[in-house]
């Protein structure tokens, strides 16, 4: 289908000339109700863009929809002032033609960056983006306004943008620099295990074998465990990843000589020599010997700060040496769930 161009042929020297040439014609209303279909269609695919999994953009669907809809305006409001020119306040106005203009084209970009706005909740960086786009100095005074207005909007209807709304559908662990934790926990009251939880799954220092650590890894799902003098002391010794640790026993199964199921487990620098025991296993190279630990009476605002700007996925908790528990990003989301008078247990990870 062939559009035919929209055209007022405006010849204005004076307000009746360039009133009488402006009103609006059949195209024009043809080229109206184009943009009312078009904006119902974009509307319905944009939605579903927005919800599923598929990367299919976020910029420009928001902007297309905030640009039908601020053309629409723009034409509705040059045939207001068509209409309307005999008006004391749009003949003001419309001293000369320069004044006298309305361009449906400034509505759109402005209704773009509204959109685009109220969606992700930009607001310096977007009227950057726009001037960048444009090249208009004079547009910045709109542009402000309408990105200003649309967070407003945005922010009495709901607090997240479109990025956070995401981040929360698909359960990613994300802590919001934005959010003040102000409450008097401390570490102990949200570590792990608790009472009436199974014991700490650790790994000692110089006593397990590999059938055993094995084991740990058929029984368990935690990306590291904590390595520690001895089971009876419990006196933390590192902290060693589970990639590492299988990629480092298989590897030895395949390239050392000697290196069986009864091998022991060596995270220590000093290893007994003694011929009759099978090949012992060294892993002190994969070992972190300075985890990030706290103590358990660290309170709870420093620990969320240590998470947000560390980046950590777990603290390990200990008293004096001795290792008590662990409190990963995933234990810290559901305690400020909590203490924000939700279901701890309704918070999904992925």
């Amino acid at each position: 289908m062939q559009l035919k161009e929209i055209d007022y042929n405006r010849n204005s020297t004076s307000l009746s000339s360039y009133t009488s040439s402006t009103v609006a014609g059949d195209e024009v209303y043809t080229a109206l109700w184009m943009l009312f279909l078009g904006l119902l269609f974009k509307g319905l695919i944009t939605i579903f863009t927005f919800g599923i999994k598929v990367p299919s953009g976020l910029f420009i669907p928001s902007m297309a929809v905030g640009a039908i809809v601020g053309r629409i305006v723009g034409i509705g409001m040059e045939q207001l002032v068509v209409r309307n020119h005999d008006n004391p306040f749009f003949q003001n106005m419309c001293q000369s033609k320069q004044f006298c203009t309305i361009t449906p084209g400034l509505y759109a970009m402005v209704g773009a960056a509204a959109a685009l706005g109220g969606v992700t909740r930009m607001t310096v960086s977007l009227v950057v983006i726009m001037f960048e786009l444009t090249g208009g100095l004079q547009y910045i005074v709109p542009l402000m306004l309408a990105v200003m207005t649309s967070k407003w909007v945005g922010d009495a209807l709901g607090k997240d943008g479109i990025y956070d709304a995401h981040i929360a559908l698909n359960g990613y662990p994300y802590l919001d620099s934005k959010k003040e934790f102000t409450h008097t926990t401390i570490a102990a009251d949200v570590m792990r295990p608790r009472r009436n939880d199974p014991p700490l799954c650790v790994i000692t220092q110089d006593s397990m074998t590999v059938e055993e650590v094995e084991a740990i890894f058929r029984d368990t799902s935690h990306n590291g465990f904590p390595v520690v003098l001895s089971s009876e002391s419990q006196y933390l010794v590192g902290f060693v990843l589970r990639r590492d640790l299988m990629l480092a026993i298989a590897n030895a199964r395949k390239n050392q000589e000697g290196v069986v199921s009864n091998s022991i487990v060596y995270f220590s620098s000093q290893v007994p020599n003694n011929p009759n025991d099978p090949a012992p296993l060294k892993l002190r190279k994969i070992l972190d010997m300075a985890p990030i630990t706290i103590t358990d009476q660290t309170p709870m605002e420093t620990v969320v700060e240590m998470f947000r700007k560390l980046g950590l996925r777990q603290t390990l908790v200990t008293h004096n040496g001795r290792l008590l528990g662990i409190i990963t990003k995933k234990d810290v989301l559901r305690h400020v769930a909590q203490l924000g008078n939700q279901d701890p247990e309704s918070i999904l990870f992925n």
